[in-house]
């Protein structure tokens, strides 16, 4: 049996008063967002799990925080699309299919390794979330492009306390 996915267009019936095609867009910018996201949240727990060094236990903690808010990043965009009318797609399949990160290297172990990956991840969601800023605000959806606002403020907030991290160079 083959097994696809692909972007989720479905819209059930709303009164909300944005247009069906922009509501249409937004659905679809929010399920990326959320792919993303749920990405980015394993990731963060991938570094959690497996991190080792001399600050273990602040850089353990760090990314098990990365993790918890990143999930409610997820929630955000998947509980906005839903208002528009949405199916939200969280499937993991789906989630391999529409996220733009990199694979998050399997081989890492130290700290140094780690921070460095999850803070590539942080960076390019972060990317991921100012274009979608400027195109759920260039379709007429303030609400959206406003909680895509509030997700790339601590996106940047996790990648600063990450960084931090970094080994001087």
């Amino acid at each position: 049996m083959s097994r696809t996915t692909s972007t989720v267009t479905h819209q059930r019936t709303t009164h909300n008063t944005l247009s069906a095609d922009i509501r249409q867009e937004m659905i679809a910018l929010l399920n990326q967002v959320l792919g993303e996201a749920i990405d980015l949240g394993r990731h963060a727990k991938q570094a959690h799990w497996n991190v080792r060094g001399p600050s273990f236990i602040a850089v353990h903690e760090l990314f098990d925080k990365v993790y918890a808010e990143v999930v409610e990043y997820g929630d955000m965009a998947a509980e906005r699309a839903v208002q528009l009318g949405g199916v939200v797609d969280g499937r993991v399949a789906t989630v391999a299919e529409v996220s733009t990160l990199a694979a998050y290297p399997l081989e890492a172990e130290h700290q140094d390794q780690h921070v460095a990956a999850l803070t590539t991840s942080l960076a390019t969601f972060g990317k991921t979330v100012r274009e979608a800023i400027a195109k759920a605000d260039d379709a007429g959806d303030a609400d959206s492009a406003d909680i895509c606002t509030e997700i790339s403020r601590g996106i940047d907030k996790w990648l600063w306390m990450v960084e931090a991290h970094l080994s001087a160079r």
